[in-house]
């Protein structure tokens, strides 16, 4: 099947060789011009040290390489998702399948990315998200994903193209829930690292990721997800990898804020997109229109945004008032 590829970050890369792995015609688009030479003749992505690009990977600048394909795989980073889905719109064919990998909500609508992809393409459009570094697919580590769309046909058809023996992918009919677990946990696992860069304990992190789950799920039912998602690969698989591992650029940032760096410090020390921090004010504002309880978010947004020192926040969450673990917690 011929398939287009547009973002050549390390997720798209690492997307667009396991394609290349499965048969499939594969192009891969980028927006920095600078780097094609290197990507066609040496074969090589600086955005996925390591990985080696296959020599059937088709290399383009233009959006035309989405024209005739029935697959479209939209890995853009959340910020300027909008404007590269208008660039790629006119070249999508009418029955194209568009597949939305990015993590984040964006600026201002608080609109979950497939929900802006939908928008701009006019297009059906399925979610593939999961605990999944790009370093690790790309090596052919076991991972496993899901492939979330109201339309079960269609999260089949996206499942069947990416499915390999090392990359298993599961389906769901739950996209919201599947987004906001990818968009929120790029937020806890910032805090995470920021408990590590604060010289806390495992029985910190722990409290985080775990109540940090509390209050993904929380926002996501009241968005109409299901509870159950934020238990899966979307959910509390996502969240364990991203809150433990250095591959994290989210928890990477968050150590070195907890060291005493600003946020804008920490992300260009990263040298990559840190999507928890613009994950971070699109929750918080789309958690104080739903009227939610998130005091870990709450926390996050004031040491991103206000310059709250981060252990200043963090004291602020152990003294709140005492409460139950469970909103449904009953006594016999």
């Amino acid at each position: 099947m011929k398939i287009a590829v547009i973002g050549s970050g390390a997720w798209g890369t690492a997307l667009a060789i396991r394609l290349c792995k499965n048969g499939h015609d594969v192009t891969l688009w980028t927006f920095e011009k600078d780097l094609l030479p290197q990507m066609v003749e040496q074969r090589h992505n600086i955005r996925l040290p390591g990985a080696v690009l296959p020599e059937s990977l088709k290399i383009s600048d233009s959006y035309a390489c989405a024209s005739g394909c029935p697959l479209v795989v939209m890995a853009s980073p959340s910020f300027p998702i909008r404007s590269v889905c208008r660039g790629v719109a006119p070249y999508l064919d009418e029955n194209a399948v568009v597949v939305s990998v990015t993590k984040g909500l964006e600026a201002g609508t608080q609109k979950r990315m497939s929900e802006v992809v939908a928008e701009e393409t006019k297009r059906p459009v399925v979610v593939l998200t999961g605990p999944s570094h790009a370093e690790e697919v790309a090596l052919d580590v076991p991972t496993a994903c899901l492939s979330a769309c109201e339309n079960k046909d269609l999260a089949e058809f996206v499942q069947d193209a990416f499915m390999a023996d090392n990359f298993r992918i599961y389906t769901s009919p739950d996209p919201v829930g599947a987004e906001l677990g990818a968009a929120l946990k790029n937020v806890i696992a910032l805090c995470a690292g920021i408990s590590d860069g604060l010289g806390c304990g495992d029985n910190t992190k722990a409290m985080l990721m775990t109540r940090g789950l509390t209050e993904m799920a929380r926002l996501g039912v009241s968005l109409g997800a299901s509870k159950e998602t934020f238990a899966g690969l979307a959910g509390v698989g996502d969240l364990i990898v991203t809150c433990t591992s250095m591959h994290s650029r989210n928890r990477r940032a968050g150590i070195l804020i907890g060291q005493g760096k600003t946020a804008k410090e920490a992300m260009k020390e990263v040298g990559a997109v840190v999507e928890g921090y613009y994950a971070a004010q699109s929750a918080w504002e789309l958690c104080r229109k739903q009227n939610v309880e998130m005091p870990i978010l709450q926390a996050a947004y004031n040491v991103l945004y206000n310059d709250v020192p981060a252990r200043e926040a963090f004291s602020a969450l152990l003294v709140r008032p005492k409460k139950t673990e469970s909103e449904d917690a009953g006594w016999l």
